[in-house]
Parts: structure tokens; C-alpha cells; sequence
């Protein structure tokens, strides 16, 4: 027999379900892989800069289903024992009197917090220092910028993030990770800073579709003091086996008319997944999503800005020395904005959600970008949000996975789209898209 101290460590590019069936065998193997991922940490972090807050000493192992895997707690989500900042100098002491109820469930099920990591601030685009593991002199994109980064660099196995407009989807593409939105409600956001609450959800960052699906099997819920709360339908996710692929999906290609803006290198990673895809068994059609794409972007902006102004105004008014320009400028746009706007607003997410729902009919899944590109060079800007934001208006599931590599050798993505709450569904296609495309695009730099 081997002794237990001798087994070599597991490897820091070990998803989830590999670190539970590690443990399940090792009750030893939980502790030693913390203090590798936290000695890592401390190599990795004076480049990468993907974390606000690391504890000095990891909390101890408690029993559950996730006992024993990391997570890594995007800033705006509250946490008790560690600070939540915001990514705000207004709140650079803060310590919440409570967990998010998210973070009390992670706990409750045995994972360990593992820290917190950078946001741009109140999740909008005034970046942090992060950068991308890949090349340090592009950004990890955003809002969920050190989540991304914390992930793709192999320090955690699993990240909490949050999309407003492309704040999962985009930075997951441009690090190279598996992202996951899920239906809108389908994880309460109390304890989450919000920057507007009829378009705010909490998503995931890991390695494999596998792993999101089994946090989201976990971590799905209702609490009353969310009232856009709609949980999915239960489901669950076997630890040995991950899902059960959804083969030959009917997919549905969208390209938006925003297409010819894409970087040539991410419409050729596109087009070879699309024709890797039909090859493997699915279903392939393109179709016209022309009324979605004209109007998605300025009302999702309208319903934003509004509802971040009434938030964030008074703030800005209060602290003008400790907010940035782009969160004034923010409040600025949204003060021009009238209540009519809004509410039309919100009258055309109904008509949009509602025809999405007809237009999915016969189709499995949506297949589109979930970026232009390669992460922008610098860290200025995080990035543009066009391919995501229509889904995140419709509150529709969404997942991004790695597909290749562009001209500079960082990652392109493909983004796999679902009906509202079908969500399991939605991760049974990824799933398979992810097998069936078998990308292995290597480790970041910051990585090796």
C-alpha cells in the first residue's frame, strides 16, 4: 500500500469532479492540494494581480459535498470573515456583518473560500490591476476580471463571477476558461452589490462544463429577499461521471450583422467549430435574430442605466474624490434618461423574451461569439460586451468554452445558448459541444 503522504500532489489543472474523486479516496488529499493552490498563490499573484484579498491561512475543511474544493468570491459578493471592497475605495475596509447567500451555501456544502478577487468597480468598467495570465500586457476582461484570471492561471479550481451585460461570458473567452451564466433567478444575489437588479446574475468560472453544472446543481436556490428569484428545475450531476451528453443537438447559428467587426482569427475558430460540429452529428441551421440584435443593446443599456443611476447617484454625489470618472459619467448618462424610456424599456425585454422563447422552437441551443476577439491589448479596456448582452437581456443560460488560439496566441471562445430555465439542457449541448471540439489550447504563461 501506498502511504498516503508519499502520493504525488494532484495536478493544479484538476477540475472539480477530479478533486472530489481524489479526496473520496485520500482524506489527506484535500488539505496538501489547499497548500499547493495557496503556495501557488503567493508565486502567481505579484504578476497577476487577480485577487483583492487572500487570507493568511485557509479556513479548515468542513464536510459536504463540495469539502475540501477551493473557490475564489468575485469583491462585490459579501463575505463575512474577509473584506468586500467592490472594487471601490469607498468600501476598502469593509467587512460585511453577513455572508451573500451564496457564500453561506458554499460553506454550508463544505467548499473553502478561498479569497477575493478583483472586480472593476461596483462591477462596471473602471478596471482593477489584474491581468491576463496569458500575456500580462492584455486584460483578463470584465467585470469578473481576477475570477477569470484566478481560474485560467490554475490558483483555484472554481470562481464566483456576475454578468450584467458580458461580465462571465467575455472574460472566460479571453482567459481561456469555461464560463457559465445561468437563467436569470436562478441564484438569489442577496449579499451581491448590485448594479441592476433586472439584469444582474451570479455565474461560474472552472475547467470543464462538468464542473459548472455540478456548482450550479448545488448552488441553485430561491430566497425571498430576492424577488427576481426563479429557480431552474432541479437536477442533478454524479460526481464520478458529469453529465450525459446531449448528442446531435439541433443548433441554431447566430452571427448578428455585427459579424464583420470580428477579428478574421475568431470568424475562422468560429466557422471550423461550426463545421467540426456538423461533422460530429449536430444539427445545423442559421437563423435570423435581426430584431434582437437592432434593439438588444440600447435597451439593455436604457434598463441599466436607469436602474444603476438610482443606485450609484447618490454615491457619486457623496464621495466625488473616491469614484471614478466612468461611474460618474455613468450616473451622468442615466440622469438622461426618463422614466417613459425606462419603462418601454422594460415593456421591449417582455416582447424580446417572449419572442426568443418562439424562435427557439425546433432548435436545441444557440451558437454564436462570445467576444470580437482576442482579450484588448492593455488594461484600460476590458472589452466589448456586443455578443453577450442580448442573451443576458433575454436572462437566458449561457456558456462560454475555449475554441483556439488568435494571431497573438491568446484565447478565442464559442458561446452555447439556451432556452429560459433550461438550463440543464443548456449544459447537456455544452457538454457535448465541448467533446465533440476537443480544444486543448494549453496553459497561460503565468501558468507553466
Amino acid at each position: 500500500m501506498t502511504d498516503a503522504n508519499s502520493r504525488p500532489a494532484l495536478s493544479s489543472g484538476a477540475g472539480v469532479l477530479d478533486l472530489l474523486r481524489a479526496f473520496a479516496h485520500d482524506d489527506a488529499a484535500a488539505d496538501r492540494y489547499a497548500n499547493d493552490l495557496a503556495g501557488r498563490a503567493r508565486t502567481i499573484e505579484p504578476t497577476l494581480k487577480a485577487f483583492e484579498y487572500l487570507p493568511a491561512q485557509l479556513a479548515p475543511r468542513r464536510p459536504g459535498p463540495l469539502s475540501g474544493v477551493p473557490v475564489a468570491v468575485k469583491d462585490i459578493i459579501a463575505t463575512s470573515d474577509m473584506p468586500t471592497t467592490n472594487g471601490s475605495a469607498i468600501y476598502r475596509d469593509h467587512v460585511p456583518a453577513a455572508d451573500a447567500w451564496i457564500v453561506e451555501r458554499l460553506r454550508n456544502l463544505g467548499a473553502t473560500i478561498f479569497g477575493k478577487t478583483v472586480t472593476t468597480e461596483f462591477a462596471w468598467r473602471h478596471p482593477g490591476p489584474t491581468v491576463n495570465p496569458w500575456n500580462p500586457e492584455h486584460t483578463p476582461g470584465g467585470s469578473s476580471s481576477g475570477s477569470a484570471a484566478a481560474v485560467a492561471a490554475r490558483i483555484v479550481p472554481l470562481a464566483l463571477g456576475s454578468q450584467t451585460l458580458g461580465s462571465v461570458i467575455r472574460p472566460a473567452a479571453f482567459n481561456g476558461v469555461v464560463g457559465f451564466k445561468p437563467s436569470f433567478g436562478a441564484i438569489p444575489r442577496v449579499g451581491v452589490h448590485p448594479l441592476s437588479p433586472s439584469l444582474d446574475h451570479v455565474g461560474f468560472f472552472a475547467r470543464r462544463v462538468d464542473d459548472v453544472a455540478f456548482a450550479l446543481s448545488l448552488l441553485g436556490g430561491t430566497s425571498d429577499a430576492d424577488r427576481h428569484g426563479q429557480p431552474v428545475p432541479a437536477f442533478q450531476v454524479a460526481a464520478d461521471s458529469g453529465l450525459d451528453p446531449l448528442k446531435a443537438p439541433r443548433l441554431t447559428i447566430v452571427r448578428f450583422e455585427k459579424w464583420s467587426r470580428a477579428e478574421p482569427e475568431q470568424q475562422q475558430v468560429f466557422d471550423a467549430a461550426v463545421a467540426t460540429l456538423r461533422e460530429a452529428g449536430a444539427i445545423v441551421h442559421d437563423a435570423d435574430f435581426s430584431t434582437l440584435d437592432r434593439s438588444a443593446w440600447d435597451t439593455i443599456n436604457t434598463i441599466m442605466l436607469c436602474e444603476a443611476t438610482a443606485i450609484y447617484a447618490e454615491l457619486v454625489e457623496r464621495y466625488p474624490d473616491r469614484t471614478s470618472d466612468r461611474l460618474k459619467e455613468f450616473v451622468t448618462a442615466g440622469r438622461t434618461r426618463s422614466a417613459y424610456e425606462y419603462l418601454l424599456a422594460k415593456k421591449q425585454q417582455e416582447i424580446l423574451r417572449a419572442d426568443f422563447a418562439v424562435q427557439m422552437a425546433g432548435y436545441d441551443a444557440v451558437l454564436t461569439l462570445p467576444a470580437f476577439g482576442e482579450a484588448p491589448h492593455g488594461l484600460s479596456y476590458t472589452g466589448d460586451a456586443d455578443y453577450c448582452a442580448p442573451w443576458t437581456l433575454l436572462g437566458a443560460p449561457a456558456v462560454s468554452l475555449p475554441a483556439g488560439l488568435g494571431k497573438n496566441r491568446l484565447p478565442l471562445g464559442v458561446q452555447v445558448v439556451g432556452a429560459y430555465r433550461e438550463d440543464f439542457k443548456t449544459l447537456r449541448i455544452a457538454k457535448w459541444v465541448e467533446q465533440a471540439l476537443a480544444t486543448d489550447i494549453g496553459r497561460p504563461g503565468v501558468a507553466v
